[in-house]
């Protein structure tokens, strides 16, 4: 089905009709996660990173902490 014609059937759902489509969409996202290409040059980056992660030459944050600071200093 084209994109289009998707869009103009969304737009007739009721809301709760959306956020099933949207549960749905993800869901169907979340199961091919698996199977998403990934570019030799990412796999090269990741493999860096999680090596210095590995060996303590990263900087970590703790998220709870990352996310009061973006509240607080960038309202």
């Amino acid at each position: 089905m084209e994109p289009s014609k998707i869009a103009s059937e969304i737009k007739n759902l009721s809301i709760q009709q959306k956020l099933t489509l949207v549960q749905d969409v993800w869901d169907s996202i979340a199961l091919e996660n698996g199977r998403l290409p990934i570019q030799e040059w990412q796999k090269i980056e990741l493999d860096k990173r999680y090596e210095e992660y590995k060996q303590k030459k990263l900087a970590t944050f703790d998220w709870k902490a990352v996310h009061k600071d973006l509240r607080e200093n960038h309202k």
